[in-house]
């Protein structure tokens, strides 16, 4: 079992992916083409650029249209921030009850990683980013200055994220990979676990099942 989780931001902890997939598709859509959103979502989960290398090649479109349409999401998230995916902040804290720390590494810029996270209500023990002047995933390099940052051994560590570039990074780190991924848009990766909800973690990390939310309309 692990002890200290490494999450990946958007799309992990953080749910941005509907937007996403829907900002995409409206792109499509207002060219005049169908596309179904489950398309762009299977595009998405591999990469935000190779989603738009292939749309804009497909129907004949200039890929800044989807660049600014995903600029323009990504800044509407300052005032009115995607949704924490579910399960996200009760794990957090479980995680922190039980002594191990909840790290994030992103490609995300700082400022705006923390003004998502602030926004949503979710307190990390510490966030590194490709603006602090790390190369992106695969590279581990993020990975190992956590690892070193805080004293930890690998073996007590576990990485999530949503892309197979999130396991590949944790595991040249010498970290196990766990990758969420929904049904509708599978991904391939080098993993060693997969799981469609955060709950999923649980087990691996030795906790417990979520409390459940009591209804304040229920009946006694």
């Amino acid at each position: 079992m692990y002890r200290h989780l490494f999450w990946d931001l958007g799309g992990t902890l953080v749910d941005t992916y509907p937007a996403l997939d829907r900002t995409f598709a409206d792109v499509v859509r207002a060219h005049g083409h169908a596309i179904d959103e489950r398309e762009v979502a299977r595009l998405t989960r591999q990469s935000t650029g190779d989603a738009i290398s292939q749309l804009s090649a497909r129907f004949g479109m200039e890929p800044a249209e989807f660049e600014r349409a995903n600029e323009e999401l990504k800044n509407s998230w300052e005032t009115e921030p995607a949704p924490a995916m579910p399960g996200a902040r009760q794990l957090m804290d479980d995680v922190h009850a039980a002594g191990g720390l909840n790290l994030v590494v992103t490609h995300r810029d700082r400022e705006s990683a923390f003004t998502l996270l602030e926004g949503l209500g979710l307190e990390v023990d510490d966030l590194i980013s490709t603006a602090d002047g790390h190369p992106r995933k695969p590279d581990p390099e993020m990975y190992r200055i956590l690892l070193e940052r805080h004293g930890l051994d690998p073996d007590d560590c576990v990485a999530v994220g949503d892309r197979p570039i999130d396991a590949v990074a944790a595991h040249h780190a010498g970290i196990k990979a766990v990758m969420l991924e929904s049904p509708d848009a599978p991904v391939e990766d080098e993993a060693e676990h997969s799981v469609e909800t955060l709950d999923g973690l649980r087990p691996l990390l030795g906790l417990a099942p979520p409390t459940p939310v009591e209804n304040p309309h229920s009946t006694p």
